[in-house]
């Protein structure tokens, strides 16, 4: 009877519970189904720009899946290789395909280079009459072939890594303030709403500065990620990327009564940002989930992270991304002290 009245007991906690039963059920649901539309998405189409290229050649590139582009200067394929319009530039030198790769995408330039020994070989016997085919010549705007996999996952990893633990760690803290009576007692004193926000974010943007700092520096310097801009931006970068969790950490905990409602939070908060980040190809997405991209901090954080670390960008290059992040820690920022009104009224 006593273990009869324990289990009761139990399943009455959990109906009254609405967020754990969500969690153990919807939570799932959800997260597979982002699954199931990032790996069953459309087949990734490589996107060719040609120079003067025979046309059986652009024909049968895009033939076998690829996006043909035809182009009349090289400046013209330079450019479009640079706004990352294109992954690669094909052009024939005399006989000898020459290839030119966007490069800072490891997964991409085996899809161009596989596809181009293909087509190359198919048609080796109308452009040359040597008995063995000239081998492609790969070049690269951006990286190099020894490029490794970790270091093109590796500014996603450290944006991923940076939004997580301060998201977590400050919707935690923040609970505990309010749970706590600090938060209540703080309300009664003269301090005004937007101060006590701006003060926890001031506060708690000390500590996750300093670990932003930590992320990169160990990854680029001991790790050996690929680093090729400047640091100062990654640092930058990972700030605004810190700060937008922070603030968006604390104005969530406002709807979580315990430490385990907080968690609740992360199925439907952090793991979709990751399939949006960059880690799995964005184009090979069902086309109708798309949209979702541009609303998560980390795809933009970790796009300005790529540009600085791997192609070596400058301000130009992630001045929207910046200003994006920047303009999100306000919102989230200006969003917590509206929340604070359901405390108190000052």
């Amino acid at each position: 009877m006593r273990i009869q009245a324990l289990i009761i007991r139990i399943i009455r906690q959990f109906i009254r519970d609405k967020r754990s039963i969500a969690l153990l059920i919807v939570a799932p649901i959800i997260v597979l189904s982002l699954m199931y539309l990032v790996f069953n998405g459309d087949t990734y189409q490589p996107k060719l720009g040609t120079l003067q290229l025979p046309s059986a050649i652009s024909q049968s590139l895009s033939t076998n899946g690829a996006i043909v582009s035809t182009y009349d200067t090289v400046d013209e394929a330079e450019a479009a290789l640079a706004n990352q319009e294109i992954d690669a530039i094909i052009q024939l030198d005399g006989t000898t395909p020459h290839v030119k790769l966007e490069g800072s995408d490891p997964a991409r330039n085996r899809s161009v280079m596989m596809l181009v020994q293909k087509i190359m070989q198919e048609q080796a016997p109308a452009l040359s009459q040597a008995a063995q085919p000239p081998a492609p010549v790969f070049d690269y705007l951006y990286g190099a072939a020894d490029m490794s996999s970790f270091d093109n996952f590796g500014p996603v990893f450290i944006g991923l890594f940076a939004f997580f633990f301060v998201f977590l760690i400050a919707g935690v803290s923040f609970l505990k303030e309010r749970t706590s009576g600090t938060l209540e007692r703080l309300l009664a004193t003269p301090l005004r709403r937007w101060e006590i926000v701006v003060g926890y974010m001031v506060g708690f943007g000390i500590f996750t500065g300093l670990q932003a700092v930590l992320i990169a520096g160990y990854t680029i310097g001991v790790l050996g990620s690929l680093m090729v801009g400047s640091f100062w931006y990654v640092l930058l970068i990972m700030l605004l990327l810190s700060l937008t969790a922070l603030s968006f950490g604390t104005f969530l905990s406002t709807f979580a009564n315990s430490e385990f409602q907080m968690i609740q939070f992360i199925p439907i908060v952090i793991v979709p940002q990751v399939f949006f980040s960059g880690l799995f190809n964005i184009e090979s997405i069902s086309p109708w989930l798309r949209w979702l991209v541009h609303i998560t901090p980390l795809k933009y954080g970790a796009d300005a992270l790529r540009n600085v670390m791997i192609r070596g960008e400058g301000w130009g290059s992630i001045a929207i991304d910046v200003y994006v992040l920047l303009g999100l820690s306000l919102i989230f920022m200006a969003a917590n002290v509206l929340a604070l009104r359901k405390h108190r009224k000052i």
